[in-house]
């Protein structure tokens, strides 16, 4: 089984002897980096960071077809994707682990589709259920529902657009999620989120939001996202 993943700027070491794909599609484009192979079981983990190799692209600088047209040209099965979010929901504590089940798009100007023909993918229900469930199943604690809103970034939100975001539903707040999703749906590849909530949003806590305290708690939690992502692989 092969399984595609894609990871944030947190350093996430999943414990196997790493080996850098050599088979670099660009048909799209370069991806973010070379993919990564890990070996866990069964199952064979391509590892692409959306950020690249030290960290510094931009979340609306991502070349996401190309990320993702990557793992098609890998043949993997599935998707999972790793996101560090915002709480919009006050009770969705900092550490916390969600699985959304749904995604609200607030970018623009990214390339969203492989193909300029007029066609209409359906995206009604825009994560895999079979594979959320899968990864549910793993971590009981997990959050198993959620609205993911996409910003195009890389600034943070402002109070008054988090107030928009709540009264639209989003429960949480991230700037790579699409169109990520998106894109896999078009190529028929099973995708699910795994977010790590960083911190408040703006205007939900009770101060301005701390840059250090949040890549902090990005290090910090980079050890869940790899206990959850190492016990699915393994189950």
């Amino acid at each position: 089984m092969k399984i595609g993943l894609f990871m944030g700027s947190a350093p996430m070491d999943l414990a196997t002897t790493a080996k850098t794909a050599t088979d670099v599609d660009v048909k799209w484009g370069a991806p973010s980096e070379a993919p990564v192979s890990h070996r866990l079981g069964d199952v064979e983990c391509f590892v692409i960071r959306r950020h690249g190799q030290h960290g510094d692209i931009n979340p609306h600088s991502i070349n996401y077809r190309a990320n993702v047209w990557q793992m098609v040209a890998l043949g993997v099965e599935s998707i999972i994707a790793t996101h560090t979010v915002g709480s919009i929901d006050p009770d969705l504590e900092v550490g916390t682990l969600v699985v959304p089940d749904q995604i609200i798009d607030y970018t623009w100007g990214r390339a969203s589709t492989f193909d300029d023909r007029r066609r209409h993918v359906e995206f009604s229900q825009p994560y895999d259920a079979q594979l959320r469930t899968a990864l549910i199943e793993v971590e009981p604690t997990i959050v198993a529902r959620g609205v993911y809103g996409c910003t195009q970034g890389p600034r943070l939100e402002t109070a008054a657009e988090i107030s928009r975001m709540a009264r639209d539903g989003c429960t949480l707040v991230g700037m790579t999620g699409m169109p990520e999703a998106g894109l896999a749906r078009e190529v028929g590849l099973p995708f699910a989120s795994v977010c790590l909530i960083v911190n408040p949003a703006a205007g939900v806590g009770q101060a301005a939001i701390d840059l250090e305290e949040l890549h902090r708690v990005s290090q910090k939690g980079a050890s869940d996202f790899v206990d959850l992502i190492q016990r699915f692989c393994l189950s």
